[in-house]
């Protein structure tokens, strides 16, 4: 599915705007999304935030939303951000279920215990890892399914 090498820019933005819009519905192994991100040749990151206000700007109004469809006449269309702000990016609606889960840690063990338990939260081959410092690692799904608590001794031990 990459169109661009791993130190290219186009990759660095890609994987910055990846999760939030896979978190509002954008589904990166189409082919339609494929080829539009394919044939994407300059306006990507202005396209990736034209796409977040827009599907975001949908929600909000109660309006149907085809995630795919706004990303790919975002990316076709070479569409420019009118509001943007970085502040999207803490909307629920954008963030990944790591995050959820990084940010509900903090609250449930707070921040110093997450941080001393908690490496980071990764996402690859489609799905998010939570690493642990004692080198253990647990799909984020798993974690909310077995709770707070027994996540906790899972780090622990």
């Amino acid at each position: 599915m990459f169109f661009w090498e791993e130190d290219s820019i186009e990759y660095e933005l890609f994987k910055q705007y990846e999760l939030p819009l896979i978190a509002l519905g954008v589904d990166f192994s189409n082919q339609d999304v494929c080829d539009a991100l394919e044939g994407c040749t300059y306006g990507l990151e202005d396209a990736f935030r034209s796409a977040i206000e827009y599907i975001l700007w949908l929600k909000e109004h109660d309006r149907e939303v085809f995630p795919n469809a706004v990303l790919i006449s975002a990316l076709q269309r070479q569409w420019k951000p009118s509001h943007w702000h970085s502040g999207y990016f803490d909307k629920p609606d954008v963030q990944s279920i790591g995050q959820k889960w990084w940010n509900g840690a903090a609250k449930m063990w707070g921040w110093d215990i997450r941080n001393q338990l908690v490496s980071d939260v990764c996402y690859e081959d489609g799905k998010e890892f939570i690493l642990f410092m004692n080198g253990k690692s647990l799909l984020v799904e798993t974690a909310w399914r077995w709770g707070w608590e027994r996540v906790r001794e899972f780090a622990e031990t």
